[in-house]
């Protein structure tokens, strides 16, 4: 037995060490059984997986890079397509979580929420609080939660000609960050002349329920309203 050992080391080309333990075994063989005592680099336990860091080509764990995402502000998110107006868009809920609606001034027939252009280098979460106040007065609103990703729509092309001399730019369309905000005021701070810095832009207001909100809006709004109210479809139950 001692002497097999000894070849079949010797087979792995250790020649020198194994040559000399041969001999240490032969001079103090005794009749008792033979124990040969060996290292090994893993762990006499096993590991649990759950308690390593875990990466995907570069990336976080799930885990880990959901955290990261909670606590990024929304300015540090993915950028919106090429060709589209950066843009913010207010879901304001009361107590009955019943969200505001206004009628445009030039289309009275066309209802919406508020919503405004993101000015250079501005955190979507303070434009979409300014936006607010400029367009209904309101100030007594806190963010409650925000849309995943941007939300896009074009323009008809009636509307991307009245809007391109209107600002002076030509758009595709625009790119949303839809927050929805709940309403801490009373009925009566809601003023469609805003806060007096723009010119107003709605002429009627209400509560309405999620299904009117996307009977009253205009059919390019449509889509973008279904979207938006699924992703805060739990807010609004």
């Amino acid at each position: 037995m001692i002497i097999l050992f000894c070849i079949l080391r010797l087979a792995r080309n250790q020649v020198a060490p194994l040559m000399a333990l041969c001999r240490y075994l032969l001079s103090h063989h005794s009749s008792s059984p033979l124990v040969i005592p060996f290292s090994r680099n893993y762990p006499s336990k096993p590991l649990r997986l759950s308690s390593l860091p875990f990466f995907h080509h570069g990336r976080q764990s799930p885990a880990s890079s959901s955290s990261s995402a909670r606590c990024s502000s929304s300015s540090s998110m993915e950028s919106p397509p090429e060709g589209y107006r950066r843009n913010v868009g207010v879901c304001l809920v009361n107590s009955s979580k019943k969200i505001f609606a206004a009628s445009r001034l030039d289309i009275p027939s066309a209802w919406q929420m508020p919503q405004g252009g993101i000015d250079e280098g501005e955190d979507p979460r303070v434009a979409v609080m300014r936006e607010l106040k400029e367009e209904t007065g309101v100030h007594s609103a806190e963010i409650i939660a925000e849309a995943p990703h941007w939300v896009t729509y074009d323009f008809p092309p009636d509307v991307r000609e009245k809007l391109k001399v209107r600002w002076g730019s030509d758009w595709k369309g625009q790119a949303q960050r839809w927050f929805l905000l709940k309403f801490t005021g009373k009925d009566e701070e809601i003023n469609l002349l805003g806060d007096g810095t723009e010119k107003p832009e709605f002429g009627e207001w209400s509560w309405v329920s999620p299904d009117q909100l996307i009977e009253l809006a205009v059919d390019f709004k449509k889509p973008v309203y279904k979207e938006v109210l699924s992703a805060f479809a739990s807010h609004l139950q």
